[in-house]
């Protein structure tokens, strides 16, 4: 009796971890860092573990095996976590397993490589992506023209364009900032890089650029792009053999019936626009909803998350997974799509209906996907030239940010509906 009294005070004494059998890492309002919750999943798959990824339970919670180690890395790393037994374990599998509810486990089973296709001049704050990139600790290479054009992208997973202007007009920044000397600079960097790749001009070394990003997603790459390197890429591969360029950005006139000329078929998101040849118009074509009138202010301005069957669409369930199903809008050089230049077969993740724009879209082509995502910085509303970065302690549980890292781990997820 003694030594029976004695074996229960010791099991008593022992931490809950002992008995534990899994990590749960929620994803809902009870996360103090979702941002973070993605960079330990990283971390976890970066040392050989395995996630499984709960989509909308608790909002995309993620589950591991238990261990010291991923438990002192929630802690130190700031992440709400959860200690689980394998009975929890199971009503949670089942609880997603009943064909009624809508819910679905993938299995993430390796770290993707991560490429960001940006000037090496740029800080990391000047885009969204390698600023919550480096904030949830997810490592990162940048590559730039050198590396595409060398064959290099067929080395990594995951591919996201900086807000590149892939038409070869520089943001179209001529009538604002041409005087200025970080637009100068850019111009000779880029006139330098086209000489030494053999280019006469800009816009012919960004599209052969362009062709290489597209051979990657065709060859079964995950290509995301924000901002301007979303429309800006499809109408430089929809342009192919036209001069859209006007004298301010390559020296000769453009050809303006190249509307007439576009061939849609070459993109992967766009159909049936029209371009703004005229160098001082701030825009490069009527996809983006940000001309004209917009009745929109910062305090109303938002977009819905739509909801897809876990069980049968998996993929835009996996990138929409969030704690909430509306995201506060911003503004970029390209901040959100007409609807009606969308091509048919692309999914339309996000929209401001009553604007008829979407925000957030995905297809796939050949082997691979690719994701555009409107906007430049889900933190900061209307993101000026200069501005200093967005600080995301300030903006843990971002749900615009999210969708970013959605993204990310979505070339580790493999389906598994059995018990693991």
């Amino acid at each position: 009796m003694e030594m029976r009294k004695l074996l229960l005070l010791l099991l008593l004494s022992l931490p809950f971890g002992a008995f534990a059998t899994r990590i749960l890492v929620p994803m809902d309002n009870d996360q103090r860092n979702h941002l973070k919750a993605y960079g330990i999943t990283y971390w976890i798959l970066k040392n050989n573990g395995e996630v499984d990824w709960l989509l909308n339970y608790r909002g995309g919670s993620f589950m591991c095996l238990y261990s010291d180690q991923i438990e002192k890395e929630c802690k130190i790393r700031g992440v709400t976590y959860e200690l689980i037994s394998e009975g929890q374990v199971s009503e949670i599998l089942l609880e997603i397993a009943k064909p009624d509810v809508n819910m679905e486990l993938v299995k993430l089973l390796k770290a993707p490589k991560i490429a960001v296709y940006s000037p090496k001049t740029k800080q990391p704050w000047d885009d969204a992506v390698t600023l919550v990139l480096t904030y949830a600790e997810i490592p990162y290479e940048v590559v730039f023209d050198d590396e595409v054009l060398n064959g290099k992208l067929p080395l990594y997973d995951w591919l996201h364009l900086h807000h590149e202007d892939f038409t070869g007009q520089y943001g179209k920044f001529y009538q604002s900032f041409g005087s200025s000397a970080w637009y100068q600079a850019e111009v000779r960097e880029n006139e330098m890089m086209a000489a030494l790749h053999g280019f006469r001009k800009v816009s012919e070394l960004k599209l052969a650029v362009a062709k290489k990003i597209r051979d990657f997603v065709l060859g079964g790459g995950f290509m995301f792009a924000m901002c301007s390197a979303t429309d800006t890429w499809d109408i430089a591969l929809a342009a192919d053999g036209l001069d859209i360029c006007e004298t301010p950005y390559d020296g000769d006139p453009a050809d303006w019936t190249a509307d007439r000329k576009l061939d849609f078929s070459k993109g992967f998101a766009f159909k049936d626009y029209k371009l703004y040849l005229d160098p001082f118009i701030y825009e490069h074509s009527y996809i983006d909803a940000m001309q004209g009138s917009r009745p929109v202010t910062e305090q109303n301005d938002v977009f819905s998350l739509f909801e897809f069957s876990a069980k049968w669409d998996m993929v835009p369930t996996m990138l929409n997974q969030n704690h909430t199903s509306t995201v506060k809008g911003f503004w970029g050089q390209t901040t959100a799509f007409r609807k009606q230049f969308i091509k048919s077969e692309v999914t339309v993740l996000a929209e401001n209906k009553q604007l008829s724009e979407a925000r957030y879209i995905h297809g796939s082509a050949g082997k691979g996907t690719w994701t555009f995502y409107g906007g430049h910085d889900p933190e900061d509303y209307q993101h000026q030239v200069g501005e200093p970065p967005t600080d995301l302690n300030l903006h843990p549980n971002s749900p615009g940010y999210r969708l970013i890292l959605n993204n990310v781990l979505f070339p580790s997820a493999q389906k598994k509906k059995q018990k693991t």
